[in-house]
């Protein structure tokens, strides 16, 4: 590679959809196995993850064994939380609780160098992850990193156009457990407030070239948001995938 590519930012700008899940395990190998099973992307939740940043560093390498992009989730939305991330090789920050206009400015600014940002000049092994030099890598960085904001507070529904006309943000992603409970309405996610809240957000999303991604339990119900225009498509996080898994071989067995 000669150059800074992610493959997930030009899979987005062809208007094509992408999958991928949440790894919140701590544990390199596990992420080496789901990024050469398929997903487009994986994000280490660094947010609700015991995952610190040299374990973070690691699973963002073990992704090199595919075209699998690594982002990864801050705990929050605060520059000095991204920059290790980016700096390990990360193309893309996920940053949660996002409220208001000057929230997504400030996450676009931590995804950028200076003079458009406030990612501070250090990025000794990302370059490799890319195999790229120093300077390749900085020089392009600042397009090829994805800025991704958690729409999950209703806050944010009601500024979801302010938001999304943010200059620099790629992905407004609707999220439901902490949606439905911001809404005073945990797991309710058939409640007549709930879903006037997240067709409004959808609303808002798809007015402008955000892309809307949403989060789905099963192939199902991805089917559904697909129809309804959502690109960004993340099927559940990794605890409840391997839950699932397991429940479903222990269900079957005979004993």
């Amino acid at each position: 590679m000669t150059r800074l590519v992610n493959p997930l930012k030009e899979k987005l700008g062809r208007g094509e959809a992408v999958v991928g899940t949440f790894v919140s395990l701590p544990a390199p190998p596990f992420v080496q196995i789901l990024a050469a099973s398929g997903f487009d992307y994986l994000i280490v939740d660094c947010e609700h993850g015991p995952i610190g940043p040299e374990t973070a560093q690691a699973m963002i390498t073990a992704t090199a064994v595919s075209d699998c992009v690594p982002l990864a989730r801050v705990p929050w939305n605060l520059p000095w939380l991204a920059k290790p991330l980016l700096d390990s090789g990360a193309l893309g920050i996920v940053f949660p609780l996002i409220r208001g206009p000057e929230d997504a400015r400030a996450a676009v600014a931590a995804c950028r160098y200076a003079p458009g940002g406030e990612r501070g000049w250090g990025p000794f092994y990302a370059p490799s992850r890319w195999r790229l030099g120093a300077f390749e890598y900085s020089a392009a960085a600042d397009a090829a990193v994805l800025t991704i904001l958690l729409i999950e507070h209703v806050d944010a529904v009601r500024a979801i156009d302010a938001i999304c006309a943010t200059p620099g943000v790629d992905v407004a992603m609707i999220a439901p457990y902490d949606l439905s409970t911001s809404l005073g309405k945990p797991g309710a996610f058939e409640d007549p407030a709930f879903l006037a809240a997240v067709a409004e957000a959808e609303r808002g999303i798809r007015a402008t070239g955000v892309v809307l991604g949403g989060l789905a339990a099963t192939a199902e119900r991805a089917n559904a948001l697909l129809e309804r225009g959502y690109r960004f498509l993340c099927l559940a996080y990794d605890v409840l995938l391997i839950e699932t898994a397991m429940r479903g071989l222990l269900s079957g067995l005979r004993r």
